[in-house]
């Protein structure tokens, strides 16, 4: 069996060399565009903060290792132009020797990719405008860094890689901004969280200017300034991280059905609608494995789950893929952040009655050193209390929250389910409480009316209006509010009637539930707990 796979990287050397480990006696063939045929694209950021040294280690194999190491034949600067299914044939054309070849196929795998977006506006072609998609990418903006060509720097886009860029310069000495057309920077975590995260960037130097469109890069042969529709702002080099486009324009008129946005559609065996074709990695739409609707998740991650599985599959088996969930994580300045699963906008416009908690929790136990706080937001089902997603913020392990989080979510696992789960504890580790089965204690008792909460965006909303904060931190911490102090409450509380509307707030929410508990206990009806506490929310009197 010929087995041909346009495009390397992760997705495409993955079914390459699960192929030939399946069946050494498959032919496999890539053909790629690239000179690289496998690097480590989440780590350009790292090699422009100099936290990984040498370029050669962004290479995870060159083509010449790969095939000794496989026994794959690898043809790099080779452009695929067109598939023709009918005839199971690939036109393409050597980029070195402008050449054209075709190649004969029984299966075909297609993993060809995604492009970084270039924006229509002026400038672009400037000198110190950089992407950050390839290792060659990475090497000239470091490169112009060593330099000392950039003391201002503009990033524009504030996904993952964007910020991580916007960190690896800060550390570098660049000033730095960050620019986005969206309300918040940070896809995938519900305002609030991307709202906290902003103003941390801020207070490391990094400025976001989100709701802000980039109208025009400026400048006399190189990069002065930058234009938005808000305002001009200086800046030496501009790092475009607006997105990716599914590299797919040579299946036009092949009859291989494409999504709107270009992704190539598969089944949930990675086929497409022709059976011997296969699309993995960032060309190809997958599903979303709560929703089961069409998602796109160009991630190393899931290119790599779904290489292997395509290459089972190829080789005679039939396995289903089960989708994603939208995990990811990544490394701010001082700050980690983390999520899976469904948003709360994301899961009600599902159709699910949403029930989230956003709880302050320590990360491990509070006396060890460099002990820190995880900030916290789970959301699950009201009816069913299936785990629906969450997100996760924090100076520690935040993946070891996601990764939990995400077993549960793929085994279905409703709340009761792992509320006691026997997770690993010691001090350097964790708390004798996890974290994660902290955050759903809490959440069940959200659930079941032992704990009556505001959530922050409902307080940002204005929800609490009408509400006497009260101050329920060991020490009095908020200026006006009347301290009210849990350990010597044991009946009435002299100046506070027992059906007055009392907004409770302590640094973290947890002081604030015990004082609801008791007042409770003493008649009190009418009272609700800041969740996330002071430390992620701004009170205001």
């Amino acid at each position: 069996m010929k087995v041909l796979i346009i495009g390397g990287v992760a997705a495409g050397t993955k079914v390459a060399a699960k192929l030939k480990r399946e069946n050494r006696g498959i032919e496999v063939k890539i053909l790629t565009k690239s000179k690289d045929i496998s690097y480590a694209g989440c780590g350009l950021p790292y090699y422009v903060g100099k936290v990984i040294p040498e370029r050669d280690q962004l290479i995870v194999n060159t083509p010449d290792s790969f095939s000794k190491l496989t026994g794959v034949e690898v043809l790099t600067e080779v452009e695929v132009t067109k598939v023709n299914p009918k005839e199971k044939t690939v036109e393409s054309l050597d980029l070195k020797t402008n050449e054209t070849s075709n190649y004969k196929y029984d299966k075909l795998v297609v993993a060809s990719g995604a492009e970084p977006i270039k924006p229509p506006v002026d400038g672009v072609d400037l000198k110190g405008v950089f992407f950050m998609r390839t290792p060659d990418d990475a090497i000239s903006l470091r490169s112009s860094l060593e330099a000392g060509e950039i003391k201002r720097a503009v990033v524009v886009g504030g996904g993952f890689i964007g910020l991580e860029v916007a960190e690896n310069l800060a550390v570098q000495g660049v000033k730095v901004s960050v620019i986005d057309m969206a309300d918040h920077v940070l896809p995938g975590f519900d305002a609030e969280f991307a709202e906290y995260a902003e103003n941390h960037l801020a207070d490391h130097g990094i400025m976001t200017f989100t709701g802000t469109k980039l109208e025009a890069i400026l400048g006399e042969g190189k990069v002065e300034k930058i234009k938005t529709d808000k305002r001009t702002m200086k800046a030496d080099a501009v790092i475009l991280s607006v997105g990716i486009r599914a590299n797919t324009s040579f299946l036009a008129d092949t009859g291989i059905e494409l999504m709107p946005n270009r992704t190539v559609k598969v089944n949930e065996f990675l086929q497409t609608n022709h059976e011997d074709i296969y699309a993995v990695g960032d060309c190809a739409c997958i599903t979303n494995s709560i929703t089961k609707a069409p998602q796109w998740s160009p991630m190393g991650s899931s290119a790599n789950i779904e290489g292997r599985i395509a290459a089972k599959n190829i080789n005679g088996d039939k396995i289903s893929y089960r989708g994603v969930l939208g995990t990811g994580v990544a490394k701010l300045p001082e700050l980690n952040v983390g999520r899976t699963g469904l948003t709360e906008t994301a899961a009600k416009e599902a159709g699910f009655d949403v029930v989230s908690v956003v709880t302050v929790v320590d990360d491990k136990a509070h006396y060890y050193p460099d002990s820190s706080l995880f900030i916290v937001k789970m959301l699950a089902d009201r009816n069913t209390k299936k785990l629906l997603g969450l997100q996760v913020l924090g100076k520690g392990a935040v993946d070891k929250m996601v990764d939990i989080a995400v077993t549960a979510i793929v085994m279905g696992a409703t709340l009761e389910d792992v509320e006691n789960m026997d997770l690993a504890y010691a001090p350097p580790f964790s708390t004798a409480i996890h974290p994660f089965s902290h955050t759903v204690n809490i959440l069940l008792n959200k659930i079941s009316g032992a704990f009556n909460t505001i959530t922050p965006s409902e307080y940002k909303s204005y929800e609490a209006k009408g509400y006497t904060v009260i101050d329920a931190s060991i020490t009095p911490s908020i200026d006006g509010a009347p301290f009210v102090d849990l350990t010597k409450v044991n009946g009435e509380l002299p100046d506070l009637s027992k059906d007055e509307k009392l907004l409770l707030v302590c640094a973290k929410g947890k002081r604030a539930y015990m004082l609801q508990n008791r007042l409770k206990y003493f008649g009190y009806t009418n009272t609700l707990v800041l969740e996330g506490g002071s430390t992620f929310n701004e009170v205001e009197l």
